[in-house]
């Protein structure tokens, strides 16, 4: 009989604590493990020991990826310690505790040195041998004295490096990735912009004032063993969630996963679209193993509490003192930055550097927002609305306030208004809400489609208005990204309004745009198969069309899912199983797709601005409530 795993990795435990002296890998090939899973072991566990090996094979021995070759991805960053890492780690708690997560605590207080690289798990010595070459060139040229500056902006907080400093840490980088590409052939692409510790990054706009209060707080002129440290994480789950286990939880069926206290799970966005309520579907950090989980059962964890610290270097202790303030928002433009102290003839100010990296920053990323429209007012007054607000004479009249002031005239007459209705008050003012909340998140968009439903287009009128983007951005009117068809219940498309007229009423439409799907294609009572068949070409056509920049289109409760499946790769939902899900999203339900540019594939995300939630508020009569009897 084959030995077990179990019996193979009791023999390997034992026999590595009497063998001293033999090399890791050597030790572990000895056991009969193959030479490419014992090298991934190592490399998955930073190479401390071959009993920490040992252990990470035998933890994922129903790992279905165990023997698959992917190389782990790997990091060089700048890292203090001493009193300078006291303080900044004082600040870390002070600032999540007070004024909530922001991306910095996604890692920890670092410099970051280049951009994550790959290394083949056997080459990992020959990277660390990199380190330590470029360390001792680097030792005595370490500076004694490092002079950060303080910058402030309404998305971020943190430190930049006085400019001879900064050389010679970038020349130090350098001189890394020569040795590793030369002894490990690794291709790194080193950071090229101003380096930079940061505080607080992509935080709430209502809480800068609170976290730059806590970064002046901190008093430098202290010292610091800056170390250049490698990390390394498993490049398959760079855009999953994580979550970390509060309790154990044994499975109760086939499907489940096995959790001990303070596991690590990664959770696919994509694949928990189908899950019952409460329950996730991840895959263990420490076992590999995939299973569905009760999320109750955990919390959300950081993307770097399930890194690998390889090897360090540690650089000459170093004092660290403040120079002058950055934060100068409130004089003209042309004193809004300061001069290095170190380079009087440096001519760019700190804020210019930091916004052109910003904006560099956000180009690199891609997202498509897909929104339903705010509400409408037929779905508050009911079909006869219009009755409601039609004098005898034709005159519209406005019988309650959530009616809106005034409606736009319409080619075909008010009778056009019985299948294609207006937005109500609250609707308006629901849209500017997103907008100002695109706004304070500093989101910008390049892109704006709309279901050619006046209350699609209002909806994006209203929130691009709110961004106060003026005539930059205007809204292409696609008739691809109608409803449903089945579900307007008549035998006829609804009589839209033409790009003409909504100019004409003064929507910010784009009356040169070349629609995708015209009005005449769209064929009345249409199957399901051919709505999702529509979604997907018009959403298609529309990311390829637009290479750059952010996307925001405004439909249907429904656009939500068919137009965010065909980018995340997904086969239509079950008709009945989207019946029940689209009923569930709400006016303004939004969702984010991100473009992974190196897959040119999509993921989804969180969305930049929390769902709007409001009580129902239904008709009142004085008359009838305090006057009755």
């Amino acid at each position: 009989m084959a030995e077990s795993w179990i019996e193979r990795h009791a023999k390997c435990s034992a026999q590595l604590k009497s063998r001293s002296t033999f090399s890791l890998l050597e030790s572990i090939l000895s056991m009969g493990y193959p030479e490419h899973i014992a090298q991934k072991a190592l490399a998955a566990t930073g190479r401390r020991s071959a009993q920490e090996a040992a252990d990470w094979i035998f933890a994922h021995r129903n790992d279905p990826t165990l023997a698959d070759l992917i190389p782990q991805e790997y990091v060089l960053y700048l890292c203090p310690s001493g009193p300078l890492w006291d303080k900044l780690m004082t600040f870390w708690t002070k600032s999540q505790q007070q004024c909530g997560r922001n991306k910095a605590h996604e890692t920890f207080p670092h410099v970051t040195l280049c951009h994550f690289f790959t290394c083949e798990d056997r080459k990992a010595e020959s990277l660390y041998e990199a380190l330590k070459k470029a360390g001792d060139k680097f030792v005595g040229r370490f500076p004694s004295c490092l002079s950060l500056s303080l910058h402030t902006s309404p998305s971020y907080i943190g430190y930049f490096f006085d400019e001879t400093s900064a050389d010679i840490i970038k020349q130090f980088a350098l001189t890394f990735a020569a040795e590793a590409t030369a002894l490990a052939d690794c291709h790194i692409e080193l950071y090229n912009k101003q380096l930079h510790l940061t505080l607080s990054h992509k935080f709430q706009i209502q809480q800068q004032w609170k976290l730059e209060e806590l970064a002046r707080a901190i008093a430098l002129g202290v010292s610091c063993q800056w170390t250049a440290a490698l990390y390394s994480r498993d490049m398959r789950f760079v855009h999953y969630q994580i979550l970390r286990s509060l309790y154990p939880y044994i499975p109760q069926n086939e499907d489940e996963l096995k959790l001990d206290s303070s596991d690590y799970i990664f959770l696919d966005p994509t694949d928990q679209l189908d899950l019952s309520e409460g329950w996730v579907h991840g895959i263990s950090h420490r076992t590999g193993s995939t299973g569905l989980l009760p999320e109750n059962y955990t919390e959300r964890a950081y993307e770097s509490d399930t890194w690998v610290r390889h090897r360090t270097y540690a650089f000459c202790e170093t004092l660290v003192r403040t120079s002058s303030s950055v934060h100068e928002h409130n004089l003209p433009s042309s004193q809004s930055g300061i001069l290095l102290p170190s380079q009087p003839q440096a001519t760019n100010s700190i804020h210019k550097l930091l916004e052109s990296q910003l904006i560099e920053a956000a180009s690199s990323r891609r997202y498509v927002l897909t929104m339903r429209h705010a509400e409408r007012v037929d779905l508050v007054f009911g079909k006869a609305w219009l009755a409601q607000c039609l004098t005898s004479e034709g005159r519209y009249i406005r019988p309650d306030l959530n009616f809106p002031s005034s409606i736009p005239r319409r080619v075909g007459g008010t009778k056009d208004y019985d299948h294609d209705a207006p937005l109500s008050s609250c609707g308006i003012f629901q849209s500017r809400l997103m907008g100002e909340a695109f706004r304070e998140q500093e989101l910008k968009i390049q892109h704006v489609y709309s279901s050619p439903a006046l209350r699609c287009v209002q909806t994006a009128h209203h929130v691009l208005k709110a961004l106060q983007l003026g005539q930059k951005v205007t809204i292409r009117v696609e008739p691809g990204l109608f409803e449903w068809t089945k579900w307007e219940g008549e035998r006829a498309i609804p009589n839209f309004m033409s790009a003409a007229e909504l100019k004409a009423a003064e929507y910010s439409v784009d009356i040169n745009y070349s629609v995708h799907v015209p009005v005449s294609n769209l064929i009345p009572s249409e199957s399901y198969e051919d709505y999702a068949n529509r979604c997907s070409s018009v959403v298609t056509a529309i990311v390829n069309g637009d290479e750059a920049g952010n996307i925001l289109l405004v439909a249907h409760s429904s656009t939500l899912d068919c137009c965010t499946r065909p980018l995340l790769g997904l086969p239509p939902k079950d008709s009945k199983e989207f019946v029940q899900m689209v009923r569930k999203i709400p006016a303004l339900g939004l969702c984010c797709c991100e473009e992974v540019k190196e897959t040119k594939k999509w993921q989804m995300i969180e969305p930049p601005v929390r769902t709007l939630t409001h009580g129902p508020n239904p008709a009142f009569s004085w008359k009838e409530t305090i006057l009755q009897i």
